[in-house]
């Protein structure tokens, strides 16, 4: 349907028109990404995922700029009503009209595609039902690998786009085999490349990050040169439909009455409280437990299963293997070629950590991950996104879910040792 709206109220460039040069503009003051397309810019057409925010409209307006065929393309994605007038809110109310602006003051065409019903079914409902089995999963990374890539790649092809630009800081390049890689960006502390690891190599062929060179403030002085009126914005939460962070709030709305209260156990057996719910805690977790003593204690297990939080001293967060499922592989030695070794490659276990040091296996049980050192707070249901090497503009090689290592399963003890605070 768009694709007919589109032909109708769009002109495609004329042929004259792609042979024309096409002067380097005042604006263009630091050096982008190739788009590595074999045609002058007039003669490209790009889709441009537009959020509303900075980073995506600066994308669009460079990509204009550079005389690309651009058409911009925002999804809504969630409660668009609720959320207008809520920082820090994205793919909603205020942000499609911040993108609706930008997209009439840089003169492109611009759509806004209802996908709430996409979203809802591919990412919150499968957000609510991983925190209630124990997990802390990533929805950005559910959103990028489905609604985002899958299904706005299938309507940029149906408009008959030679690309897809977005405003992650990202990195892709030719790897000169017919296909392109994908690596960290410029900016190590914007580096997204730990939320696209599920981006498939047909996925990321057609799509181009023009922000992996810069950083963010380079980004937000070009969107004021541009005369963008979102140059100052905030940068959006992470977790776009959860209000103020407040998840458990939102899974209960979505699954009313499937938190099932349970008992906090200490790994040596001791019970010491009780919980209203495993959604409401993650591993790692120290603050909000509802128990107090001398000994500083942290959640090493949810055994969703059985209702129980299970908790202990820091050292017992410390995980040396790390099993994994739903594994996405975009390296060029195929998993199943693999010595029986493994090789040598470097992960990431948290967004906020940086790659570290590991070896990667595969075999007849699944595909493991040995760390070189110790991590803590390895929680099932986040992500390990594994990479060439630890160093700069290292290259994704894929990634996985990690999976729960069996629950501990002390013997309870009748007396509590901790008073309820």
């Amino acid at each position: 349907m768009l694709a007919r709206i589109y032909q109708n109220r769009y002109r495609a460039p004329k042929s004259s028109d792609a042979s024309r040069p096409n002067p380097p503009g005042p604006l263009m003051t630091v050096s982008l990404n190739s788009l590595d397309i074999a045609k002058p810019p007039a003669a490209t057409r790009v889709v441009a995922a537009m959020s509303g925010g900075v980073d995506s409209s600066v994308v669009a307006a460079l990509l204009k700029r550079q005389g690309y065929d651009v058409v911009g393309v925002t999804l809504q994605l969630y409660d668009h009503g609720e959320a207008v007038h809520r920082a820090g809110a994205c793919c909603a109310g205020q942000d499609i009209h911040d993108a609706r602006r930008v997209a009439e003051a840089i003169g492109i065409p611009h759509y806004v595609l209802d996908y709430e019903s996409r979203f809802r079914d591919a990412v919150i409902e499968r957000f609510a039902e991983s925190y209630l089995a124990g997990e802390t999963p990533i929805p950005c990374v559910e959103c990028n690998r489905t609604v985002k890539f899958r299904d706005l790649l299938g309507l940029a092809r149906e408009l008959g786009a030679d690309a897809l630009a977005t405003g992650h800081y990202v990195a892709s390049r030719d790897l000169g085999t017919g296909h392109r890689g994908l690596f960290r960006a410029a900016d190590e502390s914007r580096d997204q490349s730990y939320f696209l690891y599920a981006t498939t190599q047909e996925q990321l062929d057609l799509l181009r990050f023009p922000l992996g060179g810069l950083d963010k403030v380079q980004t937000r002085a070009l969107a004021a040169e541009f005369g963008l009126a979102i140059a100052d914005k905030p940068d959006s939460q992470d977790i776009c439909f959860v209000p103020n962070g407040r998840y458990a709030e939102v899974i209960e709305r979505l699954k009313p009455g499937a938190a099932r209260p349970g008992a906090i156990v200490h790994l040596d057996g001791r019970v010491l409280g009780e919980h209203e719910g495993v959604l409401r805690y993650t591993v790692g977790q120290r603050k909000g437990l509802g128990i107090s003593g001398a000994e500083p204690l942290y959640v090493v297990a949810l055994d969703a299963e059985n209702a129980r939080v299970i908790v202990g001293p820091r050292e017992a967060l410390s995980v040396s293997r790390v099993d994994l499922r739903d594994l996405n592989w975009i390296g060029d030695i195929a998993l199943a070629d693999l010595p029986p070794e493994g090789i040598e490659v470097a992960v990431r276990v948290r967004s906020t950590r940086a790659p570290r040091e590991a070896r990667l296996l595969a075999d007849d049980k699944g595909v493991h991950v040995l760390l070189a050192q110790g991590e803590e707070g390895v929680s099932p249901g986040q992500a390990c996104v594994i990479y060439d090497h630890a160093g700069s503009g290292a290259r994704v090689l894929g990634g996985g879910v990690i999976m729960a290592n069996r629950a501990p399963r002390p013997a309870p003890q009748p007396e509590p040792a901790y008073a309820i605070s």
